[in-house]
């Protein structure tokens, strides 16, 4: 895929083979983990959440050599199944603002990170969605208004002249208006990009997303995009951080037709914790009792 047919591809081109199940997911290694202390219902869970599509997360935490490696052990993997892997990219500098999962790279290091990211994916089939929250939470977080969206259209820019299509922050339906997002979309460079994404981290019902992702399309020239379905089988629960009551969303899959929107995705992992509220454990930490929530409540 070249810079100039990124936009212009169908659905089929972009996500070519489906969508790949990573084997050694964080799902996958709770799983085992917690079949060595005998926990059966977290087994099932974590086995049940493992069996799907899930996002492949990139931050700070892979660099140099360890980044090069993961990038190419799950590239060959996810070509010997015949299947298109989502990577998710999460180290801009000042990460979450502050948040629950706050970190990131410096500004120098964020550039010179996404290129290699970009040089591993040259070549291969893949899809990237390049760091949630990044743009919709630009509203509370000025001190990076200026800074971030050039930063972020490096990164698209990067991917794109590798090759891979890139999908920007598009929020979720209750954040920003669909023409606030659209202009913070325009700032990082979503005219180079296949598009963005919505709802990632978040529990909004698919036909809310569809028509605000519709809405900031066709205010970005025709962008497509992508639904975080992961957990939002319940809806909006009062709080996007470890809600009570919330399930597995729809199964993973592409989009059939020509409409804007290419696929459903579970972007966040069902079962990482969001932060330490609610009674959850750390950013990114596995939490087998809401793993199995969440399984339960599944629509």
């Amino acid at each position: 895929m070249t810079t100039d047919t990124i936009r212009t591809a169908t659905t089929g081109q972009v996500f070519a083979g489906g969508l790949f199940v990573q084997p050694d997911s964080q799902a996958a290694q709770a799983a085992t983990a917690l079949s060595a202390s005998g926990d059966t219902a977290g087994v099932a869970a974590a086995r049940t959440i493992a069996a799907q599509p899930v996002a492949i997360w990139l931050g700070e935490w892979f660099r140099g050599d360890m980044l090069d490696r993961y990038l190419a052990r799950n590239l060959a993997a996810a070509e010997a199944a015949g299947r298109t892997p989502v990577f998710v990219t999460y180290a801009i500098p000042n990460r979450d603002c502050g948040g629950y999962s706050a970190g990131g790279l410096s500004a120098a290091d964020y550039v010179a990170w996404n290129q290699r990211v970009a040089d591993g994916l040259r070549g291969h089939r893949a899809v990237v969605l390049v760091e949630p929250d990044s743009l919709s939470a630009l509203p509370r977080c000025t001190s990076e208004a200026a800074t971030r969206p050039p930063l972020l259209a490096q990164a698209v820019s990067a991917l794109s002249a590798a090759g891979v299509p890139a999908y920007l922050d598009g929020g979720n339906s209750t954040w920003n208006t669909a023409e606030a997002q659209a202009t913070l979309l325009r700032s990082a460079g979503i005219s180079q990009a296949r598009g963005f994404f919505t709802n990632v981290a978040n529990f909004q019902r698919v036909d809310q997303e569809r028509a605000y992702g519709d809405r900031v399309s066709a205010l970005t020239g025709g962008s497509h995009y992508v639904v975080d379905v992961s957990r939002n089988g319940r809806g909006w629960k009062g709080t996007w951080c470890n809600p009570t009551g919330a399930g597995l969303g729809q199964t993973p899959h592409v989009s059939a037709g020509t409409t804007a929107m290419d696929a459903l995705l579970w972007v966040k992992t069902p079962g990482s914790s969001d932060g330490t509220c609610n009674g959850g454990p750390a950013a990114g930490k596995w939490w087998s009792a809401y793993a199995q929530a969440l399984v339960a409540n599944r629509r």
